[in-house]
């Protein structure tokens, strides 16, 4: 058995899209439209390695998705959790949990799908603002 991805229905393609490939550094692999069915399908995938994929659904008839409970979260793992927490925090994505502890941050989608970021290897020594910062909202 082979993990292929991770399916998420998304209400606006394009701006689930500037989210995960502009914000979070995700490479689009490629994309399926299904005209018959009415949606298009696009692949995501960590730079580097396409093993994991986040599939995103759009559905052309549109609609709007809660939050399914059953969802838990999508992980990545981050060379540098500062600075793309930064870099997230710049373009005006809320930091849920920030990575007070060096390791570990979440964030939230356009579509309230809680992504965790975690540091590769060892924890980064503590750092403001980050160590000082409160946690918001639910991850």
């Amino acid at each position: 058995m082979k993990y292929l991805h991770t399916m998420v229905r998304v209400s606006d393609l394009d701006e689930s899209l500037d989210f995960y490939v502009k914000h979070l550094g995700l490479v689009e692999s490629h994309r399926k439209e299904v005209e018959a069915g009415r949606f298009t399908l696009v692949f995501l995938h960590a730079p580097g390695d396409e093993s994991a994929q986040i599939e995103l659904t759009y559905n052309w008839d549109g609609g709007d998705y809660d939050e399914g409970r059953n969802f838990g979260h999508l992980a990545y793992e981050v060379d540098d959790i500062y600075d793309i927490c930064q870099r997230l925090m710049d373009a005006g994505i809320t930091i849920n949990r920030p990575p007070s502890d060096g390791h570990m941050a979440f964030v939230r989608s356009p579509d309230n799908i809680s992504i965790e970021l975690l540091q590769k290897g060892e924890p980064l020594p503590k750092k403001e603002p980050w160590a000082s910062m409160p946690k918001v909202g639910h991850w």
